[in-house]
């Protein structure tokens, strides 16, 4: 006898005040043991507060008039944000009957993030994992799924070779006891961020600037995250969206195929959840910049002090970022100054994990460099934070970008055997809105069925 996990509902998970008494009680107590299953019920950007976890970047570190509000993910349970798709997904096959506790062993391809929360969530509800990750990404992140209980199955590369990783996948996916959680094709993900991400990006500046958002930067490995921003123009219809990509493998810009050293993005396909229509400019972000800043905001305090940020400021960064965070951060420094906005208008990005997953590359880095003294991280700061400039992004609103976005999807896809007819659904706000919808049915069901015996 199986039964359906206990979890949240979509609107749960966006208003955790709308837990009764009990359940949000157990919730907050169980934050103080991260294998409690009612960790479940603290999948959202809120705090106990309910309130949006953020920070509103010092402007002594970004340089813009602009106000860069950064949405937190390290204090999902887990450590990311994404355990929230992660659980999405899992979720939504359950209440529909497709994956059934004690039957199905779950896949989650991934490069990190994304697989340290199927481990998470497996192991809070019950499943058997096997995570499917190229054999080059940090020790952390390994560490962390086999922490979770998970299998690790990896595949040759890094970052840039996670295509090797969906391969694998849809080759075990043909043992019917496999269910995959696929994050760059399963459109959970998608709900999960547009509404979830996206009304909480919308909260998060309340009270800040003119209280609008101005344009919504992330960086897509999955390209869920990028979803927000569908709700977000249904709200600010000014607002501009930017993907941020690797400058060493500019895939969405040019079809570039290179390695870099972002982990989580970059993946060198136009995912399928892709909604490429609301997609405004696509930026491109150096990955030693990335790796760099990571190092001077998190061990440079002296260098950010002498430049003007305080004290306060400089403790409560510390810790809250990784590489694609502050990979997020030089992109909207750069689509501020690209857009020309001043000190009312507001950039929403993301950090989706913490420095927690981080200790190896920052050693990497120090292996790599011949020194990293103050003058270093100085000249750093003022490179990578100051003079970031305008150069290498590409205005994707035309019909000939659009074009070309669809025919890179299309080149990813079709050879998984996703017919060109519904390839070409994606070319209407149609069919992103139809499956947007899904998440109030979603609602009924998990309310309906979570904790009952599956029929």
């Amino acid at each position: 006898m199986h039964k359906v996990p206990f979890g949240p509902t979509y609107d749960e998970m966006l208003h955790p005040n709308l837990l009764d008494k009990d359940t949000a009680k157990k919730a907050s107590s169980a934050r103080n043991d991260e294998f409690d299953p009612m960790n479940l019920f603290n999948i959202t950007w809120k705090t106990d507060g309910h309130k949006v976890s953020k920070i509103v970047l010092p402007k002594a570190l970004t340089g813009v008039d602009a106000n860069i509000v950064v949405m937190l993910g390290k204090y999902y349970p887990s450590g990311s944000h994404k355990v929230g798709p992660a659980y999405s997904t899992l979720m939504e096959g359950c209440v529909d009957s497709e994956i059934i506790p004690g039957e199905h062993t779950i896949l989650g391809p991934s490069t990190g993030n994304f697989g340290i929360g199927v481990s998470y969530i497996c192991n809070l509800m019950q499943f058997d994992s096997i995570v499917i990750m190229p054999d080059n990404m940090s020790k952390e992140r390994y560490d962390r799924i086999k922490h979770y209980g998970a299998k690790l199955d990896l595949t040759p590369g890094t970052e840039s070779d996670v295509i090797l990783t969906l391969e694998r996948t849809h080759e075990m996916q043909k043992n019917p006891k496999y269910r995959a959680l696929a994050q760059f094709e399963l459109m959970p993900n998608y709900r999960f961020h547009r509404h979830v991400t996206g009304h909480s990006a919308v909260e998060a500046v309340e009270g800040i600037g003119n209280g609008r958002i101005a344009c919504f930067a992330s960086a897509p490995g999955s390209a869920g995250t990028l979803a927000a921003g569908d709700h977000i123009k249904t709200v600010f219809p000014e607002a501009k969206i930017a993907a941020l990509e690797p400058y060493e493998c500019s895939t969405l810009t040019d079809g570039g195929r290179g390695q870099h050293r972002i982990e989580g993005i970059g993946d060198k396909m136009c995912t399928l959840i892709h909604n490429v229509l609301t997609t405004d400019f696509i930026a491109l972000i150096k990955d030693e910049d990335s790796v760099r800043g990571l190092k001077v905001i998190q061990d440079g305090h002296d260098v950010l002090k002498e430049q003007g940020v305080t004290q306060d400021e400089i403790a409560c960064m510390k810790d809250l970022f990784g590489v694609s965070g502050i990979c997020n951060i030089v992109g909207a420094i750069k689509m501020a100054k690209h857009l020309n906005l001043g000190p009312e208008d507001n950039i929403v990005t993301v950090a989706t994990d913490g420095f927690d997953r981080y200790d190896s590359v920052l050693e990497d880095l120090e292996s790599r460099e011949l020194e990293i003294g103050d003058h270093v991280m100085k000249r750093w700061f003022r490179d990578i934070f100051m003079r970031a400039d305008t150069n290498h992004i590409t205005d994707v609103r035309g019909e000939k970008a659009k074009n070309h976005l669809f025919d890179q999807k299309e080149r990813d896809w079709l050879k998984f055997d996703y017919p060109k007819s519904y390839l070409d659904q994606m070319k209407s706000m149609d069919f992103w809105h139809d499956e947007y919808e899904k998440v109030h049915a979603y609602n009924e069901k998990i309310r309906e069925k979570r904790g009952k015996v599956i029929k």
